[in-house]
């Protein structure tokens, strides 16, 4: 009876058909791709920002390495297409204690069939300051560079789903 029981229980692990989504991400896009991100002339430090964010993406979601443009199986062309800080809560005196950064971002990409797509994704990130403060410089990178990392999840979930159809 025990070995019935092991045999199912080995039997239904290895049939529920998960896959995490850098496989599928990968079938579609390759093991090397190139990464450009524009940018943009009124903020060109978020550009940098999302560049970072991108080539992190790229390394550790995707399961890829950056490689250049003539050795690539895929291409990324990344637009930052707005970042916008909204305060969502004040302190007793009135005074912005937490602010959401929204990160919105075009991406192009071919895939290694040399077929292109553009999805447009939005990120989010949540984060306090001091009250009486401003945004540091600091805080203001983080959010920027999480929030693009949010929606660059976003478009690695699209092209998983768009591979499984």
């Amino acid at each position: 009876m025990r070995v019935a029981t092991l045999v199912f229980i080995l039997f239904l692990f290895a049939s529920c058909g998960y896959k995490p989504t850098s496989l599928y991400t990968k079938e579609v896009l390759g093991d090397k791709i190139y990464a450009e991100v524009a940018i943009s002339l009124e903020d060109p430090e978020n550009s940098v920002l999302i560049k970072d964010a991108l080539n992190e993406a790229i390394v550790s979601q995707f399961r890829s390495r950056i490689v250049s443009l003539e050795k690539a199986d895929s291409k990324f062309y990344i637009n930052l297409n707005s970042v916008s800080f909204v305060p969502i809560q004040y302190d007793k005196n009135g005074y912005v204690i937490a602010y959401k950064t929204h990160v919105g971002l075009k991406t192009k990409y071919i895939d290694k069939e040399y077929k292109t797509h553009v999805i447009t994704t939005k990120g989010d990130y949540d984060f306090p300051i001091e009250s009486t403060s401003l945004i540091s410089d600091t805080k203001r990178f983080a959010a920027i560079k999480f929030a693009s990392q949010k929606a660059l999840d976003a478009v690695r979930s699209q092209i998983a789903i768009r591979s499984i159809k």
